[in-house]
């Protein structure tokens, strides 16, 4: 009996040590989500300019935007979405890969199959559309270091970078989707609550 009770009250305290943790990561989601440009944001708005420094500020950035990725549980992040209007991002192609920086992002190959699948987006929060994309892309950029890059992608990572490259030219999802779910996601936006 009493190894019964223990056992008991270590599963609580499990469930308090996962409670705990569940209320850690959601403080540090709203934290990174606080530092993110949220809609109607006008540097949402605006295309980057070409990175030419490569120099420990943007190694800085990378790191910064990485971190802030992670913490509010999202698949890529732009630089416009942290307010620098450089073209660079992270993504994070699935879950046991690490994260990925490119800079000076280029597709320079599309297939000709789309799919239709819905997207959320880190600046637009409760927002999910439809959006049509290439199922398969060819992304040429440049590390940190200012060495080429060449990433072939498909599924959900090729429809990350399409997203992420949208951002660094001021395209936002909600001008990618049909118009009643623009209508919907602007009425959600509208009647948010801030963060």
């Amino acid at each position: 009996m009493a190894s019964a009770d223990l056992e008991h009250e270590h599963d609580h305290e499990s469930d308090n040590d996962d409670e705990e943790l569940d209320a850690q990561v959601e403080v540090r989601r709203r934290v990174a989500l606080a530092q993110i440009r949220q809609y109607p944001d006008a540097v949402l708005r605006l295309r980057a300019n070409d990175v030419d420094r490569f120099d420990e500020n943007l190694v800085r950035l990378a790191e910064r935007m990485t971190e802030l990725m992670h913490d509010a549980r999202g698949v890529g992040l732009a630089a416009t979405q942290v307010g620098v209007l450089q073209r660079l991002f992270v993504f994070q192609p699935n879950e046991a890969a690490e994260a990925t920086v490119v800079v000076n992002p280029e597709l320079v190959a599309r297939s000709a199959e789309t799919d239709l699948a819905d997207e959320g987006c880190l600046s637009l929060q409760g927002v999910h559309v439809p959006v049509e994309r290439e199922t398969a892309v060819t992304l040429h950029g440049l590390d940190l270091e200012g060495k080429p890059l060449r990433l072939e992608l498909e599924g959900p990572p090729a429809r990350i970078v399409q997203h992420e490259l949208d951002h660094l030219d001021g395209v936002l999802m909600i001008e990618r989707t049909d118009p009643e779910s623009r209508r919907e996601a602007l009425a959600t936006l509208r009647h948010r609550p801030a963060l």
